[in-house]
């Protein structure tokens, strides 16, 4: 997998409000289908973890800083840098652009959690792995 994972998201109608500037709750939602499509990539799809093997990556921390407006049509680029494996939990810098200009990051630690218990749990050890594979030992400066 690319290292930094990258992948893009038209900023679409539904997304704005009524002057077609981006409303930043669409942002969460449009983030969370990249972290999906992340994990898909990763080779451990949410759909399959989540009903198969029972356990998720709920979100326990969430920041993000807004640089610049996006508008309705344009493209967004997500940059997912992998900045810190834990026991149970990944530290994940998220930066967005459109055409190299910043337009917001978001700092985001999920948690392996088991969906039966609820309680967090030692990432399996080849999704550790995988995880530590993806380190992004530079991330780019936070704001």
């Amino acid at each position: 997998m690319q290292v930094p994972f990258k992948t893009t998201r038209m900023l679409n109608f539904g997304d704005c409000d009524i002057s077609g500037t981006a409303y930043f709750p669409s942002y969460l939602n449009i983030l969370n289908g990249v972290n999906e499509e992340f994990w898909l990539h990763l080779g451990w799809p949410w759909h399959k973890i989540i009903w198969e093997d029972r356990w998720g990556t709920p979100t326990v921390h969430l920041s993000s800083d807004f640089s610049s407006p996006s508008f309705f049509g344009e493209e967004l680029t997500f940059e997912v840098h992998v900045k810190k494996v834990g026991r149970s939990s990944v530290t994940m810098y998220h930066e967005i652009s459109c055409k190299g200009e910043k337009r917001w990051s978001s700092t985001q630690v999920l948690a392996a959690s088991d969906l039966d218990k609820h309680i967090s749990i030692p990432w399996p050890a080849d999704v550790k792995a995988a995880l530590e594979a993806c380190l992004v030992i530079d991330t780019p400066a936070q704001d």
